[in-house]
C-alpha cells in the first residue's frame, strides 16, 4: 500500500500519453481525460490516507500534471487554434513565471519544487475545466478565469519562495505560515 499514490500517479502518466492517440475520437478522449483528472484528485488523498506522502510522489504527481497540461494544449491549438490565441501570450506568461519559480526553488533550496498552495490548486481546477467546457459552449472565454487564477498563483508562489527560509511544497497560501 506504500506506493499505491505513486502507483495512480504512473497510471495517469500512461492515461496522458493514451491521449495523444485518441484525438481523432472525442468521446474515448473525453473519458481518458476525465480518469486523467479523477487520477490527479485521488494519488493525493491516498497519499495523505495512508501517510505516505514522499518526495518522488509529489515529483510524479507533478510531472503527470505538465504531461497533461502539453497534451492539452497541443489538442486545443491543434484543433482550435485561432479560437485560442488570444490566450498564448497568458500560457507563456505563466510558464515563464513558472520556470523562474523552478529556477528560485533550485537555487535556494536545491530542489525541483511546485508549491501545492491553494491557488496553483484552484488555477489546476479552473485549466482541467477549461477544455470540456470550451468544447460543450464554443465560447473560448471559458478560459479566462485560468489564465486569470493561473497568473495570480504563479506570482504568489514566487513570494513564498522568496520569503520562506525553507521548502514546503505543501505550503497552502503566502498568506498562511509554514
Amino acid at each position: 500500500m506504500n506506493h499505491a499514490a505513486n502507483l495512480i500517479s504512473i497510471s495517469r502518466m500512461i492515461l496522458v500519453i493514451t491521449l495523444i492517440f485518441l484525438f481523432e475520437r472525442p468521446g474515448l478522449f473525453a473519458v481518458i481525460y476525465l480518469l486523467s483528472g479523477l487520477s490527479d484528485v485521488l494519488d493525493g488523498a491516498v497519499a495523505r490516507k495512508t501517510n505516505t506522502q514522499s518526495e518522488l510522489g509529489a515529483r510524479l504527481d507533478t510531472v503527470a500534471d505538465l504531461m497533461l497540461v502539453a497534451v492539452i494544449l497541443v489538442y486545443l491549438i491543434l484543433r482550435h487554434g485561432t479560437e485560442i490565441l488570444p490566450f498564448v501570450p497568458w500560457v507563456i506568461l505563466i510558464t515563464l513565471v513558472r520556470c523562474v519559480n523552478l529556477i528560485i526553488a533550485a537555487c535556494k533550496y536545491r530542489s525541483f519544487a511546485i508549491l501545492h498552495t491553494w491557488g496553483n490548486k484552484l488555477a489546476g481546477l479552473l485549466l482541467f475545466l477549461g477544455p470540456p467546457l470550451f468544447l460543450i459552449s464554443h465560447n473560448p472565454a471559458v478560459f479566462w478565469p485560468a489564465c486569470f487564477v493561473g497568473i495570480l498563483s504563479a506570482v504568489e508562489e514566487t513570494a513564498v519562495h522568496i520569503t520562506s527560509s525553507q521548502l514546503n511544497v505543501n505550503r497552502r497560501s503566502i498568506f498562511m505560515k509554514d
